[in-house]
Order: C-alpha cells, then sequence, then structure tokens
C-alpha cells in the first residue's frame, strides 16, 4: 500500500502516463507518415499508401481488447507496458522491411506498431482511474495533450533518417524507425519502473474498501461487455461520435501525404504538415478537457463533430494549395481530439465496476476498426475520386454521425426519464 495521499497518487499516475506518451508518440506520426511513403516505395502504387495505417489500426483494434483483458487480470502497469513491447518489435519490422524491400513484412510491422497506438489510447483510460467526477475529463486530456512533442516530433524524424542511413547503412525510411523503437522501450522502463501501485488495483480497493490486490485474475467476457454496453445509452452515443471521428480522421489524414507528393511537395513539407495536424490532435486536449467539465462532454462531442465536416469541406477545396491543405489538416487535428476527449470522458464516467474497463477496451478497439476502415477505403477513393471526393465524403460521414449521437444520446435521456417516472409510482 502506498503512503501518498490520493491526490499525490493520482497526480504521479498522470505525470508517469505524459512522460511514457511523450516517448512512445514518436511513432505516431512515423507511421502515418514515413510508413504510408515506404509503401509507396517498396511497392510503386499510390493505391496501396493507406495499408501500412490501415495495418497499424487493425493491429490496434486487436491489442485493444486483449490490453484491456490483460489490465483487468494484472493491472494497468502489465497490460501497458505489455503492448509497448509488442509495438517495439513492430518498429524494428520495419527497419528490417526496408532493407530486405518487402511489402509483408512492413505491412505485419504495421500490425505490431498497432499495439503502441492501443497503448496511448488506453492510457488515457487508465488516466481516469483515479479522478473525480470534477477531473475526469482534465485529468485524461492531459495525457492526450502529452503525447504532442513525440507525436509531432515523428512525421519529421525522416530528415534525420538519412544521416542516420548514411551511418548505420540502413535506408533512409527505414532508419527514421528506430528512434520510434528506442521512443518505445523507454516509455517502457518508465511504466514498469514507476507505475507502482497499480492505479487500476487502488481504483478497485477504494471502490470496494478492502486492501490493494494484485495479481488477482478478472475477465470480462467481450459478450457480456457488449451487453453492459447496451445498458448505457449515452455511452453508446459517446462511442459512436469517437468510432466516427477516428474513422474521418484516419481517411483524410492518411491520405494526405500522397495527395501533397501528386502535386510536388517535398517529404519535409509532408512532415511538417502531419506534424501540425498531430498537433491539432494533441495540443489543446487540455482546453477541450476543460470545455467538457464546464460546458458538458455532450455539447464538446457534437462541436468536434462539427469541426470535423469545416475540416473535411476545407481539405475537398485544397487542390494544390499547401496552406489550404495544412489548414483543413489542423481543422482535422482540432476536430479529433474535442470528440475523443469529450467522447471518452463519458465513456469513462458511464460504466460502474470491472465492466468499464472491458468497454473501455471495447471502444478502443472500434475505434481502430473504424480507422482500419476509413485507412482501407481511403486509397481506393483517392484513386477513383481524388483526394476532394474523399474528403468531401468523410465530411459526409462527420455530419451523420453528429445527428445519430443526439439522437442516440436524446434515446438514453428519455429512458431514463421514463425509469425515474415508474420508480416514482
Amino acid at each position: 500500500m502506498t503512503d501518498e495521499t490520493p491526490t499525490g497518487l493520482r497526480r504521479r499516475t498522470i505525470a508517469l502516463l505524459s512522460a511514457a506518451q511523450v516517448l512512445s508518440g514518436l511513432a505516431a506520426g512515423s507511421v502515418v507518415s514515413i510508413g504510408s511513403l515506404l509503401a509507396v516505395e517498396l511497392t510503386g502504387r499510390e493505391a496501396v499508401a493507406g495499408s501500412v495505417t490501415t495495418a497499424a489500426t487493425l493491429g490496434a483494434a486487436v491489442a485493444a481488447l486483449g490490453l484491456s483483458r490483460l489490465a483487468l487480470a494484472r493491472g494497468r502497469r502489465t497490460a501497458l507496458s505489455s503492448g509497448l513491447v509488442v509495438a517495439t518489435v513492430g518498429a524494428l519490422g520495419f527497419v528490417l522491411a526496408s532493407v530486405l524491400e518487402s511489402f509483408p513484412l512492413l505491412v505485419a510491422g504495421g500490425v505490431l506498431m498497432g499495439a503502441g497506438s492501443a497503448v496511448n489510447l488506453q492510457a488515457r483510460f487508465a488516466a481516469t482511474d483515479l479522478s473525480t467526477a470534477g477531473t475526469r475529463a482534465r485529468d485524461l486530456s492531459l495525457v492526450v495533450w502529452a503525447g504532442t512533442v513525440g507525436a509531432v516530433a515523428g512525421p519529421n524524424l525522416v530528415g534525420l533518417g538519412g544521416p542516420l542511413g548514411r551511418l548505420t547503412g540502413l535506408p533512409e525510411l527505414g532508419a527514421a524507425f528506430l528512434f520510434s523503437a528506442a521512443g518505445m522501450l523507454a516509455a517502457t522502463a518508465v511504466l514498469w519502473l514507476g507505475l507502482r501501485p497499480d492505479p487500476l488495483e487502488v481504483a478497485r480497493a477504494a471502490e470496494h474498501g478492502t486492501s490493494v490486490e494484485t495479481g488477482v485474475r478478472r475477465h470480462v467476457p467481450l459478450r457480456l461487455a457488449v451487453a453492459t454496453l447496451a445498458r448505457f445509452p449515452r455511452a453508446v452515443a459517446a462511442l459512436l461520435g469517437v468510432v466516427v471521428a477516428h474513422a474521418v480522421m484516419v481517411a483524410v489524414m492518411s491520405m494526405t501525404p500522397v495527395h501533397m507528393a501528386g502535386h510536388g511537395a517535398t517529404v519535409t513539407v509532408v512532415g511538417l504538415t502531419v506534424s501540425l495536424h498531430i498537433a491539432g490532435m494533441y495540443a489543446l486536449a487540455p482546453v477541450m478537457g476543460w470545455l467538457s467539465d464546464r460546458l458538458g462532454p455532450l455539447a464538446v462531442l457534437v462541436g468536434g463533430l462539427g469541426v470535423l465536416v469545416a475540416a473535411a469541406a476545407t481539405a475537398a477545396v485544397s487542390g494544390p494549395s499547401t496552406s489550404v491543405v495544412t489548414t483543413g489538416l489542423v481543422l482535422l487535428g482540432l476536430g479529433w481530439s474535442a470528440a475523443t476527449v469529450a467522447g471518452s470522458s463519458i465513456i469513462a464516467a458511464a460504466v460502474p465496476g470491472d465492466g468499464r474497463v472491458a468497454i473501455q477496451g471495447l471502444s478502443d478497439a472500434l475505434m481502430s476498426a473504424a480507422g482500419a476502415g476509413g485507412g482501407a477505403l481511403a486509397g481506393f477513393v483517392l484513386a477513383s475520386a481524388g483526394y476532394g471526393g474523399l474528403a468531401a465524403g468523410a465530411g459526409a460521414v462527420a455530419a451523420a454521425g453528429s445527428v445519430g449521437v443526439l439522437l442516440v444520446h436524446a434515446r438514453g435521456g428519455a429512458s431514463a426519464a421514463a425509469e425515474g417516472a415508474s420508480a416514482r409510482t
């Protein structure tokens, strides 16, 4: 048991999770920008540019379910650290794929790298294990925000890939992933050594009025997690919003480097644009958390989807203009940030007990699966309808999603009112 106060332990946990986010965030931007360029380089086909992002998001979907089960059985520390080790292997797989010029190995590395994305997603929920109702969105958003440094730096590692490639004899694009591997190993050390006591075990002990237990095996089957989620319509509405936001963001973002390169943009300019987009995703996350606590998370969630509509419209008319497409990408990041922070805080608050952790894993799995679907379709839509058509379609999906969120949330409110009236009669 720890001698720290609950507030002190909560703050230390958030600091550790944030430090790990900074280090592991190097991989996120690298997969998007460098990974898509490497896929085109190895195959010579633009249609497969989104394959690496798709592989990573599919890997994240599978890993999210596994990591939530591992968290229930062994705690957040073991789950998050294990995911980062798997992602490190994936980063080294990218390096090897560039050396062997193997596209299948590149895709396999992307799947393993998805475990790192799953860790980054679940870290935001880990930040809420010890939160109070008044600090939940803010605590979650601080951990999301911490990914800014690594995620923004990631796309620009391609500039260091050249010197490192000459030093090591590795291809330029592949060498850049050595930085990703190093960052994830450092993040693993931070969590494995520092995340004691485990925040999830402490939260369980506080909830049940018992001492902290470690290594106690617990399991919530996926079927039970889905059934539990169905009992909380407002959580379903939030999940819908998060899933739509992620699918739209991945679809547009993953094809932007290819679109820009087709109009003559240099690799450096592409990396800067993706960095600004990722800054939009993470840099103002604490503002989104503060707004969620002040205005209510539903308003921020729907507002974020509205920003995504505006972002897609801007990207659709960007043409060869680097400044316009960059504006659209920044708005895309801001909309994703608002929807993800607000929607995740609703999910974290809505469901009690161990079912909450299982549903968090389900949420991340569906979010990643939607991103994989968006990334997979994006390449084919780009080839057939162009970047403008892709962006316009993504904007329509975001608009439909905002309507769906309001309808499902309203149904949840009506159900709650009906139950209250029944209880009084």
